[in-house]
């Protein structure tokens, strides 16, 4: 299973629940694996920039998931990270209540709408509010994520049942 992983390139898959540590261990990997690809220190900053936010992301705004059939809790979050032929995706995916889910999404598509200067500004503009959200961060990991990919963000949700969705998000890094 490992050689095959490596053969589609990719370089970490995790399903489980988040922790300090793990995210921790997660960059640690990714920074190693991305010093042996020889990659340029723009983009393993970029790489390494989008991956904290990211995994930040998960750690802090995640809703506890469903119980399974057999009364169990499901696992947390998921996290794969991939090398391909233009650069690197970063996938992640937790569970979201629907309430929080149909916010996510509309900040989401408000995001994607925007030029590169939008979201820039768009960035500004929430850094000078300086308003918290209730579990703590300033609304900005989306928009900085968008920022540093220059991409639009790819997302998904998948509904789960007793109001809640799984959300999946793939973030695609560039080479230079």
């Amino acid at each position: 299973m490992y050689d095959s992983m490596e053969r589609k390139n990719i370089m970490l898959s995790f399903k489980g629940d988040m922790s300090t540590d793990l995210l921790t261990s997660i960059l640690q990997l990714i920074e190693n694996k991305l010093d042996r690809f020889g990659e340029s220190p723009k983009v393993k900053k970029r790489m390494f920039n989008i991956l904290v936010e990211c995994l930040q992301n998960l750690y802090h705004h995640i809703d506890r998931p469903p119980l399974s059939d057999e009364g169990k809790e499901q696992p947390s979050v998921i996290v794969m990270i991939a090398r391909n032929l233009t650069g690197y995706s970063i996938i992640t995916g937790n569970y979201v209540l629907n309430d929080n889910a149909e916010i996510l999404k509309n900040r989401l598509e408000e995001i994607n709408s925007m030029t590169a200067e939008e979201v820039k500004q768009l960035y500004k503009s929430v850094l000078a509010n300086g308003e918290m959200s209730e579990k703590g961060g300033g609304g900005l990991g989306m928009i900085d994520i968008a920022r540093k990919s220059g991409e639009k963000l790819d997302y998904g949700f998948m509904p789960f049942g007793d109001g809640a969705s799984f959300f999946s998000l793939n973030v695609k890094v560039k080479q230079d």
